[in-house]
């Protein structure tokens, strides 16, 4: 198989719901556009195209290019709940590696609604949810609180994770105060304010322990990656534009997920333990040689599971490895400088691509005040509850 690169990325920045006056076809025509000039390539160019997004109808993805050039390449829509970015990104990667098409554009928006996030249950229905069984193991385990049906499930993980390990609210919110503290870098980011660990403490709470800022916001945006092949890089003179795409995995839910009736494992850990796992034997790479990290931080617990999923500790000693100061700048990685989408904002269907573009931005040392010194690998994880988990390993020889 041949090699994949990101030769381009772009994003909007990101925006609360009904704040701008724009459709989603404006957002992918602002991140594709800029995603292509920073690679210098034209859409003329463009083989394939894919895009994710969840909350829009069939055939949006065509719409939403369409605003790029009416070149008529193939376009698939895709949709993997929060991991749907990502799964964009891996689709063209895979073209791009198989020898299916030498330059492929990946992108990612979404257009959403105010107010908290759903279950997945349409007009209310539980039984024919997507996610039906892992709120079951969450109903078993903890009953059905008044709450937002995300927060909930996250919420409950982290009981267990304080109940087994004895995590404290302190430690969780410092996930928040770290992101929190990071967007204030970054003008693509939804929010840019800083809190203290007691300011997010005592925010108001979604669902105990969690507060209103250890959680993602709803948001609208886009974000588009260039992926091409070894020869097309060689032939178009982008080398020095060039980042690898390392290694990539993707993993859905397996009986572990649901074995031990615990919602730790339910909302992902054994997932991303797993994608973790192969994406590192691919590249040849540990946790030992990354630098920098974009995380699933929808909620501060997810955070800490994935450290603990990625082996950048011991399980258990997450929240230990948040409050030493060691994900963030000056400590052994920094995690989420974006912000994450705690502060950055997480429109689904973006988010995958925007931690890409992150990343992208570190390896190349164009990432200004936020900028890793020194940066040459880089791991993007992205995780959609139902399930998916994506572990990307970006390398900058």
């Amino acid at each position: 198989m041949g090699k994949a690169y990101v030769v381009g990325v772009g994003m909007t920045r990101f925006e609360k719901p009904e704040t701008r006056d724009w459709q989603y076809w404006d957002m992918v025509k602002e991140a594709g556009t800029a995603a292509l000039a920073d690679a210098g390539v034209p859409y003329a160019r463009v083989e394939q195209a894919a895009v994710g997004y969840c909350f829009q109808a069939s055939t949006a993805g065509q719409r939403a290019v369409y605003e790029l050039g009416l070149s008529g390449i193939p376009v698939y829509n895709l949709n993997n709940n929060c991991a749907t970015g990502s799964t964009a990104l891996m689709t063209a990667r895979q073209f791009v590696e198989g020898g299916i098409a030498d330059c492929v554009l990946a992108v990612g928006f979404e257009k959403m609604s105010r107010g908290a996030l759903g279950g997945g249950s349409g007009a209310g229905d539980f039984t024919t949810s997507p996610v039906a069984r892992h709120y079951g193991i969450m109903a078993a385990g903890h009953g059905f609180e008044a709450s937002p049906p995300t927060a909930q499930i996250f919420g409950n993980a982290a009981r267990e994770h304080m109940e087994r390990y004895g995590t404290t609210e302190a430690q969780l919110a410092a996930v928040g105060a770290k992101n929190h503290r990071h967007s204030a870098d970054n003008p693509n980011a939804q929010f840019q304010d800083v809190y203290t660990v007691e300011e997010i403490l005592a925010a108001k709470t979604v669902h105990r322990p969690l507060t209103k800022l250890q959680c993602s916001p709803t948001s609208d945006g886009a974000a588009a990656a260039v992926v091409v092949s070894e020869r097309f890089a060689d032939e178009h003179g982008l080398r020095d534009r060039a980042v690898e795409i390392a290694g990539q995995a993707m993993t859905t839910d397996t009986e572990e997920s649901f074995a031990s009736g615990s919602c730790i494992d339910a909302v992902g850990r054994p997932m991303s333990r797993a994608a973790a796992r192969q994406a590192f034997d691919r590249a040849g790479l540990g946790i030992e040689d990354v630098d920098v990290v974009e995380l699933h931080d929808c909620f501060s617990i997810n955070e800490l599971l994935t450290y603990e999923a990625l082996g950048m500790c011991e399980e258990g000693a997450s929240g230990k490895l948040v409050e030493s100061g060691a994900t963030t700048y000056g400590g052994r990685w920094v995690v989420n400088p974006s912000g994450g989408l705690i502060s950055k904002g997480h429109p689904l269907g973006a988010t995958g691509l925007a931690q890409a573009a992150e990343l992208v931005w570190q390896l190349r040392g164009e990432a200004g005040p936020r900028q890793v010194t020194g940066a040459r690998v880089g791991l993007a994880h992205n995780i959609g509850l139902g399930g998916a988990a994506v572990v990307t390993l970006l390398r900058r020889s």
